[in-house]
């Protein structure tokens, strides 16, 4: 399979991702990866006092799992060059072990650069829980491949 070249994405347009549940394993793994022990990810005692009222997952955890779904989608495959980078990222709201995320993406702009055989793309990335709430939001740019000749 291969991803959509960067002529194909056009302004405007939106993908959705599946959706997928956040576990208790995916924090305590995240923690174990990251070496975060934060309290509010890991300590339900201590998060029972805060506003959450239990633990919440980490948001680079968060942001993850989305980049993980949206992969599915398979808009990138070897057309890919690089990940540029944030222009924003938020974490909106918390996410909890047993939330469902999906992540949706909006094609916000292109531009040409120097090479003619690459292209750079702007897109908005929003996370949704299952309660259709904005978890992340984000911009990001991406450099792709163009059409070859």
């Amino acid at each position: 399979m291969r991803g959509m070249y960067w002529e194909e994405w056009e302004v405007g347009a939106e993908f959705v991702s599946p959706a997928r549940t956040v576990t208790e394993t995916d924090i305590v793994n995240f923690a174990c990866l990251s070496g975060d022990f934060n309290p509010l990810h890991i300590n339900e005692e201590h998060c029972k006092q805060t506003q959450f009222g239990t633990r919440i997952a980490h948001g680079p955890l968060i942001y993850a799992i989305a980049a993980g779904l949206l992969f599915q989608l398979h808009l990138y495959d070897d057309t890919l060059i690089a990940f540029l980078g944030f222009d924003s990222l938020k974490f909106t709201k918390p996410t909890k072990a047993g939330d469902t995320i999906h992540a949706k993406i909006k094609v916000l702009e292109k531009r040409e650069t120097k090479d003619a055989t690459r292209g750079v793309m702007k897109r908005e990335l929003q996370v949704i829980n299952q309660r259709g709430e904005v978890v992340q939001e984000g911009i990001q740019a991406f450099l792709l491949k163009r059409k070859p000749a």
